[in-house]
C-alpha cells in the first residue's frame, strides 16, 4: 500500500470478524489511516494477534472476543468503543459464514447458523451501532456482502440468501438513516484469496484457487487488502454522497452475461 492518507484521524471504528482476511486487512487499513480501532473476532487468539501485528499504541487500539450473532456481545463491543473513546464513527459489519451443501442436504442448524452469522449479525450491528452515531450527528456503516448476494451458486443457497439479505438491509438502513447524516453501504467482493478459501476447500485449496482465478476476467482472485481499500473508501469523506450502494469489487466477474463471445477477441 502506498503512503496512506490520514482520512480517519481520531475517528473510532469497529471491525467485526477482524481476526483474519478482509476484516484484518480493514482493521489494519483504518488504523494506518489514523482511526482508533476495535478488532473484534470470534477467536480471541486471532483478534489479539491482529491487534498486536497492527502495532498501534494501546490507546488507539483494542481487541476482544465477539460473536457477531450474539446480541449481548455486539452491544458490549459498541459499549467498549463508547467507554474507551466516547464515540463511534465507523462500523464495519464483516462477519459471514457458509457451509457448502445442496439445498436438500442443508440441515436447519446449518441454515440458521449461516443466516445468524451472515445476516442477523449485520442487523445487530445496526441495532446497537446506529444510536451512538445518531447522538453524535453522523457516522458510516459498511457491510460486507458478496457477489453471491447478487446471483446464485450451486451448493451455497443459505449463503446466497443471507448475502442477498445484507444487500437489501443495507438499502433499507440507508434510507432510514440518511436524515441523521449516517451513510450505510455494502461491498460485494468476488473471489478473494483468504483463510476461508483454505478452510472451505481443504486439500483442494490450490485447485479451487486456480478455478476461481480462471472465471474472473482479470484472471486472478482478489486480495483482502484490495477489498479493505474499497471499504476504506466507502467509509471515508471521499464517498460522502454515496449511501445505499452495493459496490462490486469482483475483477469483472459479474460484468458479463456468461454467454460465449459473439466475435473473436
Amino acid at each position: 500500500m502506498a503512503a496512506a492518507a490520514r482520512r480517519f484521524e481520531d475517528r473510532v471504528a469497529i471491525v467485526t470478524a477482524a481476526g483474519s482476511g478482509i476484516g484484518a486487512a480493514t482493521a489494519r487499513r483504518l488504523a494506518t489511516e489514523g482511526a482508533r480501532v476495535i478488532v473484534a473476532d470470534l477467536s480471541a487468539t486471532r483478534a489479539r494477534a491482529i491487534a498486536e501485528a497492527i502495532g498501534a499504541p494501546a490507546d488507539r487500539l483494542a481487541w476482544l472476543k465477539m460473536d457477531a450473532a450474539e446480541p449481548a456481545a455486539v452491544e458490549a463491543t459498541v459499549e467498549l468503543a463508547l467507554s474507551r473513546w466516547g464515540r463511534l464513527d465507523v462500523l464495519v459489519n464483516n462477519a459471514g459464514y457458509g457451509e457448502p451443501a445442496l439445498i436438500c442436504d442443508t440441515t436447519l442448524a446449518s441454515w440458521n447458523r449461516t443466516v445468524a452469522v451472515t445476516l442477523t449479525s449485520v442487523f445487530l450491528g445496526l441495532k446497537y451501532g446506529l444510536p451512538p452515531m445518531r447522538r453524535r450527528g453522523g457516522g458510516v456503516v459498511v457491510n460486507t456482502a458478496s457477489v453471491s448476494g447478487t446471483a446464485g451458486d450451486i451448493g451455497m443457497a443459505a449463503y446466497n440468501a443471507a448475502k442477498a439479505g445484507v444487500i437489501n438491509l443495507t438499502r433499507a438502513a440507508a434510507l432510514e438513516c440518511a436524515a441523521q447524516n449516517i451513510r450505510v453501504n455494502c461491498i460485494c467482493p468476488g473471489g478473494i484469496d483468504t483463510r476461508v478459501t483454505q478452510v472451505l476447500a481443504g486439500d483442494r485449496a490450490d485447485e479451487v484457487r486456480r478455478a476461481m482465478a480462471a472465471v474472473h476476467p482479470l484472471k486472478r482472485m482478489g486480495s483482502a487488502d484490495e477489498i479493505a481499500a474499497a471499504i476504506a473508501f466507502l467509509a471515508s469523506d471521499e464517498a460522502s454522497f454515496i449511501t445505499g450502494a452495493a459496490l462490486v469489487a469482483d475483477g469483472g466477474l459479474t460484468a458479463g452475461t456468461g454467454l460465449p463471445p459473439f466475435v473473436p477477441h
